[in-house]
This record gives structure tokens, C-alpha cells and sequence, in this order.
């Protein structure tokens, strides 16, 4: 890939390295479960995540594995209130709600515009609401949206990913630095809390670049205005990025990078940071000790504060 992902070839590369998607209907979200997250307040309280199925977002991002969940039309008027709403009444209650649609809540061809009042209805009587969006579909319409829900806050997560720009520009994203930033101004400027996620070693990246650019990419969405940065590894699975695994151009951060990270980051105080622990033990090189890192990593996230690091004799002596 290197040399060649702003190209025009690329979004086909990326296309061609697809397998099937997985079978969905837009009668009903793909997923949801409620967990505990330290919220904006300080405190640790329920969050209901309901993962909607909709239309394939229109950024064909290289690292990206969500449109395994998606559809290939736009779904009817209606039909994503009906998913909120079947959702919720199989879990449990929550104080937060995060509504992730695999691509871009502000993007018409995937969540109808009239169906904005009927989603901020399903939205009362939480404390905050959570979607996701890529930064060049922010403007008015999340002030608008925002505008409509009576009580709850609105919390927009965006998709940074590195503020490296020349390994952003691979990613195929289709956005800048800049227009990140942008999106963080239209955000703050509407009273809109901002959450961001940060790759850590994304493809044609060292282990030692990885956690550099991954640190300071913190750092600059924290500078926009951030105040929660989940950091994610980046993993293989999606097509592309095992083809890129094979020919040596991408390789997964490991498991103590993502403790380095964390780690540094946390300590600035400067908002909250969360280590992504989904499928964690794949990054983990040693198995005496990949669950209390991955224990040590989720108390972090609860509590915000950095504890003793992990210590194992297995570990400490392969290094020496």
C-alpha cells in the first residue's frame, strides 16, 4: 500500500479484499449490551450501547471492520427508532446511551433526518447521548439534533485515528488534520462534548512509532477539545489489513505498547483515556500474565488513576 493510498485505486483494493458481510435486518439493532464507563461527571455509571444497523458508511477507511455489519440500502423512515426501542427493552436500565450505526450518525442515507425526533424521544430520560460521525459531516445539523433532546446531553465521537498526517492520509480516510480540528470547533461552538478514537500502530508503522504517534495524537485531540480518547490497537480481520499482515507491511501493536500508552497518557489529567479491550489477549505474548494486564488495564479505565504495573518473571527474563 505504501506510496499509493490517496490514490484512486486504493478504495478498490480495499473493496476487493472483502469477504462476505454478515447477515443483518434493519428490523433490529446487531448488537447491544450495557457496561460500566467512568462518565463525564467522575463517577462509574451503566451505558447502554446499541449498535444499529444501517446503510455501509460512505468512507471506505482502510483499518475499518464495520462494514461487516452494514446494509448495502438505506434503511426506511422508522425503522431506527424501532431499533432503539426493541434494543432497550432487552437490557437492563442505564444512565447513558451510546448509539454507534457503524459509520456516520449525521449522514442522511443512514439515519433519516425526520427520524431525529423520534431518536431524541427514545433518548429521554438518559444523561447523555453518544453517536459517532466522521469529522467532515460535522456542521449545523449536530446543533439541530442536539437542539431536540429535552434533558440529555449530546456527545459526538469522531474518528481521528493518528494526527501523523502523512499515515492518516493512508488510512484512506478521506480527511485532514485539519478538517479534525475544524470539527472539533463546529462541535465545542454548539456545546457538544467530543470523544475521540486514536489508532495505535496503524499499518507501515514500528512498535516504537506506533506508541510515539499514538501518544501525541492524544495529545492533539485533547489540544481540539476532546475530553474522552479511547485507544484503539489495530488489528487485523477486516481484508486488507491481513493482506498488508502477509507482506509485511503491517504488523499489531503489542499489548504492552497499549500499557505504555495508556500509561502516559492517563497521567496527564487532561481528560478521560480508555484502553479498548476488545479481544485484547490477541496482542498479549505471554500468557502467565496477558489477564492482569488486561485487569490492570480495565481498572485504569474505571478509575483514571495509573496503578503498579504488571510484574512477571516469564516476561522479565525474555526481555533481559
Amino acid at each position: 500500500m505504501q506510496g499509493d493510498a490517496t490514490s484512486p485505486g486504493v478504495t478498490k483494493r480495499i473493496l476487493a479484499a472483502r469477504g462476505a458481510k454478515n447477515a443483518v435486518s434493519a428490523e433490529h439493532a446487531y448488537h447491544a449490551f450495557v457496561e460500566q464507563e467512568r462518565t463525564a461527571n467522575g463517577q462509574v455509571e451503566s451505558v447502554a450501547t446499541v449498535f444499529l444497523t444501517n446503510r455501509e458508511c460512505p468512507f471506505t477507511c482502510l483499518m475499518c471492520d464495520l462494514w461487516k455489519n452494514t446494509l448495502d440500502t438505506s434503511v426506511v423512515p422508522g425503522a431506527i427508532p424501532a431499533q432503539i426501542r426493541s434494543a432497550l427493552h432487552s437490557l437492563p436500565p442505564a444512565r447513558h446511551i451510546k448509539l454507534y450505526n457503524s459509520g456516520n450518525f449525521f449522514d442522511p442515507r443512514a439515519i433519516p433526518r425526520q427520524d431525529w425526533e423520534e431518536i431524541a424521544d427514545c433518548a429521554q430520560g438518559f444523561d447523555s447521548v453518544i453517536v459517532e460521525n466522521h469529522p467532515r459531516m460535522c456542521g449545523p445539523q449536530c446543533g439541530e439534533f442536539r437542539s431536540m433532546l429535552d434533558g440529555p446531553e449530546l456527545e459526538v465521537a469522531l474518528g481521528l485515528e493518528t494526527s501523523h498526517e502523512p499515515t492518516l492520509a493512508r488510512l484512506n480516510k478521506q480527511m485532514t488534520v485539519q478538517d479534525f480540528a475544524r470539527a472539533c470547533e463546529t462541535l465545542t461552538d454548539e456545546g457538544i462534548r467530543i470523544r475521540t478514537f486514536v489508532l495505535l500502530r496503524p499499518p507501515e508503522t514500528t512498535e516504537a512509532e506506533g506508541i510515539a504517534r499514538a501518544v501525541e495524537s492524544v495529545r492533539f485531540a485533547f489540544d481540539c477539545g476532546a475530553e474522552c480518547v479511547a485507544v484503539i490497537p489495530t488489528r487485523p480481520g477486516n481484508g486488507i489489513l491481513d493482506q498488508m499482515l502477509q507482506d509485511g507491511t503491517f504488523e499489531s501493536p503489542s499489548l504492552r505498547a497499549l500499557e505504555h500508552v495508556i500509561d502516559e497518557t492517563v497521567a496527564w489529567n487532561r481528560g478521560r483515556v480508555f484502553a479498548d479491550l476488545w479481544d485484547l489477549e490477541r496482542f498479549a505474548t505471554c500468557p502467565d500474565c496477558v489477564q492482569a494486564r488486561i485487569n490492570r488495564l480495565h481498572e485504569i479505565n474505571l478509575t483514571q488513576r495509573i496503578t503498579q504495573r504488571v510484574e512477571c518473571r516469564e516476561c522479565d527474563s525474555s526481555r533481559s
